[in-house]
């Protein structure tokens, strides 16, 4: 008995040591994948930290918004390796996965609108034009901001079409905000891949809670306006969010809280698991009762439909609406208020070494 406590002791321990050396395994496996690199590639993806580049994103395909950093395409295997490495380090397994899904699914659009060209349901200039937005797989971006190293401040960012992923970390502190996620079909509605919906918690959690408030409820959290074109903290928002709109949690029952509850973990949950409860500590600490949930639109799936989810310490937007107007196009954002490109724990590193 006293041999299993002291087992499980250590056990506990290894545990928390490994869990709060989280950036020490983003440095490690950071500078494996640079290191497997020829010199001229490390020196496309490199940028100096104080680069303005580091805090500009888009979610727009290459075509239309060229990126900083290394192309995925131009990778040799053993880098690709490693850098799945890195990313599946700074993700959960679910947000892993839906990174990657997200870039895979670039090529199955390719395939949607190679097949409506062959079957002349768009015409040759059309089928040219979004040939030229220049979307896939391999047209993804991947940029360092300062050399990785767990007593240094860097950054690592990974964007293309429908992704922005973006690293900050400073000693043992990182932030991974703003993380962009988008799909485009939201419902992929034909060729081998039919069925596959990449983000669809995100969609049907919405729709549950939506749809589980009564009339009264319902319409606190609508906002009569027009959906908009896409999520309202986009890359040309300018400022901060500081109106708060629709039903707060404090007019909800506890099964609404509850599903208020599954829609903020399905965006924190796509995080390494200790940032994740992280988040999670502090939006319970600051308690759901004070948290906003707005709709606009459709209560229907493949009609146009918005949410926002605002916060003391978080925003979540979900935009459904897309070129089409077809609500088959999903852009998402989380944003941790005050530290977006690692504002936050920035102020905290500069403000320590001032005081040194």
């Amino acid at each position: 008995m006293k041999n299993f406590i002291t087992f499980l002791f250590i056990g506990i321990l290894y545990s928390a040591i490994c869990f709060s050396q989280s950036v020490e395994g983003f440095v490690k496996e950071a500078n494996e994948f640079l290191n497997s690199l020829p010199e001229n590639q490390v020196y496309v993806m490199q940028s100096d930290f104080q680069d303005s580049l580091r805090t500009k994103w888009t979610n727009l395909p290459v075509g239309m918004a060229p990126r900083p950093g290394l192309r995925y395409g131009e990778l040799s295997s053993e880098s690709r390796i490693k850098f799945h490495h890195l990313l599946a380090n700074i993700l959960s397994s679910q947000g892993y996965l839906k990174a990657t899904s997200i870039m895979a699914l670039d090529d199955i659009l390719n395939e949607i609108y190679e097949a409506s060209h062959n079957n002349n349901e768009i015409d040759d200039q059309t089928f040219q034009e979004i040939k030229d937005l220049n979307w896939g797989y391999e047209n993804f971006f991947v940029s360092f901001w300062g050399k990785p190293d767990i007593t240094k401040t860097w950054g690592m960012k990974l964007e293309g079409h429908h992704i922005s992923l973006n690293l900050t970390a400073s000693g043992d502190e990182f932030s991974l905000t703003p993380l962009f996620l988008g799909t485009d079909p939201a419902e992929v509605h034909t060729t081998k891949y039919a069925g596959w919906r990449i983000l669809n918690k995100e969609e049907d959690y919405g729709f549950h809670l939506i749809n589980s408030l009564h009339q009264d409820q319902k319409s606190i959290a609508t906002l009569s306006r027009e959906v908009p074109g896409d999520i309202i903290t986009n890359p040309n928002f300018k400022g901060r969010l500081t109106e708060y709109n629709g039903i707060k949690g404090n007019q909800m029952n506890p099964m609404q809280k509850q599903l208020l509850k599954f829609i903020i973990e399905e965006y924190v949950n796509n995080l390494e698991h200790e940032k994740a409860k992280q988040y999670l500590d502090k939006i319970e600490k600051s308690g759901i009762d004070n948290v906003y949930f707005a709709w606009i639109g459709s209560y229907e799936r493949q009609k146009p439909h918005y949410y926002i989810i605002n916060a003391p310490d978080f925003i979540i937007e979900y935009d459904n609406v897309g070129f089409q107007k077809n609500g088959n196009h999903i852009h998402t954002i989380w944003r941790e208020k005050g530290n977006d490109f690692g504002e936050d724990i920035l102020r905290s590193h500069y403000s320590l070494d001032h005081k040194k």
